[in-house]
């Protein structure tokens, strides 16, 4: 038997991963409340939805990727959601980044409906998910994660079976921690730097060489220098991951105290209306209290 997919979210990263779905073999029906995608895909050999439940009532696996928890919520359980068009048995995999403790009480209420469900956040940028070269942390039932292990191979070259639901959101949710916390640390440290006097290009060339080095600093960096905030996730976005982090802490007392210190530099340059940039302008922060620049000579303003 074939099995038809859906795929609902076609941004950034949702798009490329629907297409290689779909090059891969897999008859595809997609959604986007954003029209353009899913005329992309439509003219590859999709089929277009209508609504998310049009989307989960002609398939048998259905594949998410949003934004965040609560539009995750709303597409799922909201007016015209997956849940009104889905049949028993319908496997719902989440791609999304989303929280841990909401991605519990998902898997609570979908149970009640007969549905399978697995969270399988992905990490990896746009042109790695163009590639067909992202990380897939797979949560949920390991025979589950056998089953729709072909579709996964079509858009990851490194899929890890992490354990029951939810594993997959608390894996991608500590990568991200770590990655936060090192975009934080190039915020606050290089400022410093030019600050009591150094060359911007000569500290580059030590920190992305020496033990500073971090996958942060090889790619923000360069960009920092070229005066560029531009490429990645933007930091209002990306404040998710401390939220979540946040909510474990206080669920779990865990004490955090570095993930906190990370939080601080997140909501401050929210404040100072920094949100809109990738987690490299977190150094704005910084520069703009120190009133030093980390650009190479000439970088346009």
């Amino acid at each position: 038997m074939t099995v038809k997919i859906g795929f609902i979210g076609l941004g950034t990263m949702g798009k490329w991963m629907a297409l290689n779905m779909l090059k891969a073999g897999f008859p595809m029906r997609v959604y986007d409340i954003n029209p353009a995608p899913v005329e992309f895909l439509a003219g590859q050999g999709a089929e277009a939805a209508t609504s998310p439940a049009d989307a989960a009532a002609q398939v048998d696996w259905l594949f998410l990727s949003l934004p965040d928890t609560e539009l995750v919520e709303k597409v799922v359980f909201g007016e015209k959601g997956v849940v009104q068009g889905a049949r028993p048995g319908l496997v719902l995999v989440d791609l999304s980044t989303i929280g841990y403790i909401p991605t519990l009480e998902i898997d609570r209420r979908l149970k009640e409906k007969g549905i399978l469900f697995a969270d399988a956040p992905v990490s990896g940028m746009e042109a790695r998910a163009k590639e067909g070269k992202i990380t897939v942390m797979f949560g949920g039932d390991e025979g589950l994660f056998r089953t729709v292990r072909p579709a996964l191979d079509a858009i990851g070259n490194q899929i890890v079976y992490m354990g029951g639901v939810g594993s997959g959101q608390l894996t991608k949710l500590i990568n991200q921690l770590l990655f936060n916390i090192s975009c934080a640390g190039l915020a606050e440290v290089l400022p410093m730097a030019v600050k009591l006097g150094l060359d911007p290009e000569r500290v580059a060339q030590v920190v992305t060489t020496g033990t500073g080095r971090s996958f942060a600093a090889d790619f923000f960096i360069p960009l920092t220098l070229e005066n560029r905030f531009d490429e990645g996730y933007p930091v209002k976005s990306a404040y998710k991951d401390m939220i979540s982090a946040a909510e474990i802490s206080a669920h779990k007392g865990i004490p955090l105290p570095v993930v906190n210190a990370t939080a601080v530099t997140f909501q401050m340059a929210m404040a100072e209306g920094f949100g809109n940039l990738s987690k490299g302008g977190l150094i704005r922060v910084f520069e703009k209290m120190l009133g030093a620049e980390f650009r190479k000579r000439g970088a346009a303003a």
